[in-house]
């Protein structure tokens, strides 16, 4: 049957910055359609709170996503001692809200530590191993904000742009190790990083307006789009960020 394709019986995700919102989300998604899953974060008391909401046969990595040689040491250590990762989830984030002309540099390089440079330090970690077994799923959480821009945002908007570029890069360089390498784009979902948004009415009123749904994004309304990209059925699809967006970056 075709929808053999989605099953991912057998498989072993690991989502980072899981804990809470849409990495949460997909950890229950991924779980539902079969996967064992590993969550991440640094705080080990939210991980816990987050693993007995899922129950089951879920497992906890610790570790701080911006750190090269703790995510290094992390991953090698779960491989040898447990098992193989076969999906990665890249969704640790942050956000900061600052006209770009007062932003401060601290706050700009935290945002490139946790949204860039943790795609990069988990990616590389976990596709080493993947590469050595032939086959491998990873996806890159990008955002609206890879194609569109709004004030006060501007270093958030550029690291989810170069989130979807570091995508196509991994792509390129391991596709032919048997990887698949995607991303995939929220639009504006009620999510803890958008709660002050949320909680805004002209904002909401606005936002309304502006996507064709004509309302916020729920977060289970990311993980068919995950599962998909997790799955066999995406094994020719590969450099591709798909945004699931309620048709925002689709119309002025």
């Amino acid at each position: 049957m075709s929808l053999n394709l989605f099953d991912l019986n057998g498989r072993r995700a690991l989502i980072t910055g899981s804990s809470q919102g849409i990495g949460f989300a997909l950890a229950k998604g991924l779980q539902d359609a079969g996967a064992e899953v590993v969550l991440n974060g640094r705080d080990t008391a939210k991980l816990e709170a987050a693993a007995a909401k899922l129950g089951g046969a879920v497992k906890m990595l610790p570790f701080d996503a911006t750190d090269h040689d703790a995510v290094r040491a992390a991953v090698d250590g779960f491989e040898t001692d447990t098992g193989s990762i076969d999906i990665l989830v890249n969704n640790a984030g942050m956000q900061h809200r600052t006209p770009l002309e007062d932003f401060p540099a601290d706050a700009f390089e935290r945002l490139m530590q946790t949204n860039i440079a943790s795609v990069f330090h988990v990616g590389q970690a976990c596709a080493r191993h993947m590469i050595g077994r032939g086959r491998g799923k990873i996806i890159n959480i990008a955002s609206v904000q890879t194609a569109l821009a709004r004030p006060g945002i501007a270093p958030y908007t550029m690291t989810k742009g170069a989130v979807a570029n570091l995508t196509k890069g991994m792509a390129t360089d391991w596709a032919k190790h048997g990887l698949q390498c995607n991303g995939l784009a929220p639009g504006y979902f009620d999510t803890p990083l958008n709660a002050a948004l949320v909680a805004d009415p002209e904002f909401s009123a606005w936002l309304e307006k502006r996507t064709p749904a004509g309302r916020w994004g729920k977060v289970e309304e990311l993980v068919g789009t995950c599962i998909f990209l997790a799955s066999d059925a995406s094994s020719f699809v590969n450099g591709t960020t798909v945004f699931v967006d309620g048709g925002i970056t689709a119309s002025l």
